[in-house]
């Protein structure tokens, strides 16, 4: 059993269509990670919060009619392996104007792709998502979108980034 047969599809919150921002709704392996990047980006002086971790189906479908997402009927959020990190300006949560390479530059080094470059900052991106943090490589989303797959304790996502393997 996985985190996501085992915790989120028994949650009452599977089919919520609320921003959800509880990191208890992260699988443990990305919930650490999350939380390091969080603690890291404080030691630096800067002041982040958790604005998103899991998204339903439903809340995705709505996310895209408004264009905010790309991807129509799910995404790692509703895996348990996404976050959205958002910057605290003046004590206010920004996405529109903060700089968001610190996350970045804070993902990799706690093995999380980055939706700023999705782990390929070596290759233009047309879809930028700078708040957004996830442990799933963009070659294994659509395993993990059809249950074929789902990390475990010690996935690395920059493995997979290594080795091109598409799944």
């Amino acid at each position: 059993m996985t985190f996501y047969t085992s915790v989120l599809r028994r949650s009452n919150d599977y089919v919520s269509t609320k921003k959800l921002c509880s990191l208890k709704l992260l699988e443990p392996g990305t919930r650490a990670r999350v939380s390091s990047v969080i603690s890291a980006a404080g030691m630096c002086g800067i002041e982040v919060v958790v604005f998103e971790t899991y998204r339903s189906c439903e809340r995705q479908a709505e996310l895209f009619a408004k264009g905010v997402t790309q991807l129509r009927d799910v995404s790692t959020h509703h895996y348990g392996l996404a976050c959205d990190v958002v910057r605290l300006v003046n004590g206010k949560p920004t996405w529109q104007t903060a700089d968001y390479s610190f996350l970045g530059d804070l993902a990799r080094e706690h093995q999380l792709i980055w939706g700023g470059d999705w782990g390929r900052p070596d290759l233009p991106n047309q879809f930028v998502d700078a708040v957004h943090v996830q442990r799933c490589a963009i070659t294994r989303q659509e395993a993990l979108f059809s249950g074929r797959w789902y990390p475990d304790a010690e996935y690395n996502p920059y493995d997979d980034m290594r080795t091109s393997t598409v799944i």
